[in-house]
């Protein structure tokens, strides 16, 4: 059966490409770039099986024991649109687009001074015959790095310009996972990329670690009553420990000033770094909004895009005396 399956991944994304991509790309001069496009495709395909998953496991929790029961969900479909352009590959392949020139650049300044990433294996001979192995070490380095970019993300001004977007949103679901300003989408992906490069992250291990992150900040989004208990919710981030890092209010403690549960896959991060902040209840999530601005955009896609690119500038232009997670 897994033959079968992979089977036919193959021939659909042969399909694909052979079909529509690589037209496109001979038809613009583009054909140096037939390997990465065909990768392109590959990706778009993951994403598509991952929106199915995400779907047909969380949409029936959500539906079955929600944290909140709400009248409509017209706000939830602004996070629908985010989702489809981001795990369809859209956005990412937007970026791509823009960042493969330099990209090939630097990739050939490292050939030309014979400079080659060294790899996990490089360093633990032993791992090349356990690929799971290396692929959970690699996991863990990137969540460690993923920490820092999320909670950057709540500290620095015009960061939180463009991430309070995600924050927004004040009924969560599944779906609230990809709702981030494209601006935003651009440096998380230029930061994951560039760190993978660095630790010289194998390109069969990159996809699946970027999916297996993002399924798992799928769940965490998810409008669910679920927990994973009094020991596993501090082992792996779930529905329950992520919403009180999207809650509308925290204590007043100048430790949680900037937010907390910042943690994407491993809670560990936050214990370490004194982030964390974890009570029974289900609080409200969102932000109190400074403007009447804001909270028009608050579930229109092509408002939002415009009000974090305003406050982004006005963050880099003004001082102003209110804390980022205010």
């Amino acid at each position: 059966m897994m033959q079968f399956l992979t089977d036919l991944f193959v021939s659909t994304q042969g399909w694909l490409f052979d079909t529509f991509v690589q037209p496109v790309l001979f038809a613009l001069g583009l054909a140096s770039f037939v390997e990465m496009g065909f990768d392109g495709v590959e990706f778009v395909l993951l994403g598509c099986i991952e929106l199915a998953i995400a779907y047909t496991l969380m949409r029936p929790l959500e539906a079955w024991w929600p944290a909140e029961r709400w009248a409509e969900r017209r706000a939830v479909r602004v996070d629908v649109i985010y989702s489809v352009l981001n795990r369809m590959g859209i956005v990412p392949l937007a970026v791509f687009a823009l960042l493969a020139p330099g990209f090939m650049e630097f990739e050939s300044w490292l050939r030309f001074h014979d400079i080659i990433p060294r790899q996990l294996e490089d360093w633990l001979p032993g791992l090349d015959s356990h690929p799971l192995a290396s692929f959970v070490i690699y996991l863990v380095i990137l969540d460690f790095a993923e920490y820092w970019r999320h909670r950057l993300s709540h500290t620095f001004r015009w960061w939180w310009a463009l991430h309070g977007i995600h924050h927004s949103q004040r009924q969560m679901s599944f779906w609230t996972d990809s709702r981030n300003h494209l601006l935003d989408d651009v440096i998380a992906g230029v930061w994951f990329a560039c760190l993978s490069l660095v630790i010289g992250v194998p390109p069969g291990h990159f996809i699946g670690l970027l999916i297996a992150l993002r399924l798992v900040e799928n769940l965490s989004h998810t409008n669910t009553r679920l927990d994973f208990g009094p020991v596993f919710d501090y082992l792996i981030v779930g529905p329950r420990y992520h919403r009180w890092h999207h809650a509308i209010d925290l204590p007043a403690n100048r430790r949680f000033r900037y937010g907390c549960n910042f943690a994407i896959l491993l809670p560990i991060w936050d214990i370490l770094f004194g982030t964390l902040y974890l009570e029974k209840g289900l609080p409200p999530t969102g932000i109190h909004e400074a403007s009447p601005e804001e909270i028009a955009a608050r579930d229109n896609f092509w408002a939002q895009q415009r009000l974090g690119l305003v406050m982004f500038w006005r963050a880099l232009t003004r001082r102003t005396e209110k804390s980022p997670s205010a």
